[in-house]
This record gives C-alpha cells, structure tokens and sequence, in this order.
C-alpha cells in the first residue's frame, strides 16, 4: 500500500510516518522544511520512505505529487493530512495575515489534498483519506481563534467528503489527536 503524509517532518507526522511504514506501506513524506525532511528520512532509514519539499498550500504543486506517486506506484491507498501551524494570539490582537495563513495551511490543504487524492481513490474505488484536526476543533482553546476555527473547519470538510466518497470506497476520517 502507498502513502502520502504531509507535515511528515517531524511531530505526529513523522510518527505517523513511522507507524504506517512499520504496517508494510510505502510512504511519501511531505513537508515545507526539505532540512526536517531530510533529517526525518535519516531517522526512519527504510528504502519504503521517500520525501518531497513542498508547500502544502500550493493546490498545482499537491496535484503533481499525487499524479507522481501514482504515475510511479500505479495506486494511491492512504493520505494523512497532517500540515498544521499555529499562530496564537487573543481574537482583538490577531491580524488577518494570521489568520489567513492558519486558514490556508491548516485547512486549505486538507482540502486541496482530499480533492487531489479523492479523485484517484474514486476512480479505484478504494482508499482511505484522514484528517488530523484537534480537540481545539471541538472545544475551542484561549488565544487560538485561528487555529480553532481551522480544525473545526477540518471537521466539517471530513463530515461532507465521507459522505460525498463512501459510494466509491473511499473513507473519509477525522482525527482529533488529545481528545478522549
């Protein structure tokens, strides 16, 4: 099985990286900071890893590497929409480049990823899309309007891609990491 996990770097991607390849997948680690990436890849050392620099924002720049992977790997099984920033401040003192940038990392990629990687689970019918939001999503947190309002967003795009995709196969999760 082939994987692609953004914000592979280092965190809960990079774990996630390490878990997925321990299950036998081969996976595609992405992330903005290639030096993490590279570091990332010397520490999980297994020839099924591989890694790609790219701005998860980027909707042409994402389009390629799915189209990359599987033009190489014939498939796409698994894509973890990991990338997240923060950015925290009180709702009054936050600016709007702030919360944009929170928004454009934090959400639009999930969706631009979920779109790219949707389109070749369809035609497979089979494959499994996960979102990792957080409990912030759910219950807010002081100071992270931004990023709250972000993984909240996560949520309901997960809610109505599930539903949008489950006829072809495809499982649409969110994961809120810290909630129990």
């Amino acid at each position: 099985k082939i994987a692609v996990v953004t914000g592979a770097a280092r965190g809960i991607g990079l774990e996630i990286s390490r878990e997925l390849l321990a299950m036998g997948m081969t996976v595609l680690g992405v992330d903005l900071n290639g030096e993490n990436l590279a570091n990332a890849k010397t520490e999980l050392a297994s020839d099924k890893f591989d890694a790609v620099t790219l701005d998860v924002t980027d909707s042409a720049g994402f389009e390629k590497v799915i189209s990359d992977v599987v033009e190489k790997h014939g498939r796409l099984d698994v894509l973890v929409n990991n990338a997240g920033i923060t950015r925290d401040n009180i709702c009054v003192l936050l600016t709007d480049e702030d919360w944009d940038l929170v928004m454009k990392v934090n959400l639009k990629s999930a969706f631009i990823g979920t779109r790219e990687a949707g389109k070749v689970m369809m035609r497979q019918r089979t494959g499994s899309i996960i979102n990792m939001s957080s409990y912030s999503g759910l219950e807010g947190n002081r100071g992270q309007a931004n990023y709250a309002a972000s993984k909240a967003g996560m949520i309901g795009l997960s809610k109505s891609v599930a539903k949008e995709l489950a006829k072809r196969n495809v499982r649409v999760n969110c994961v809120c990491p810290g909630f129990i």
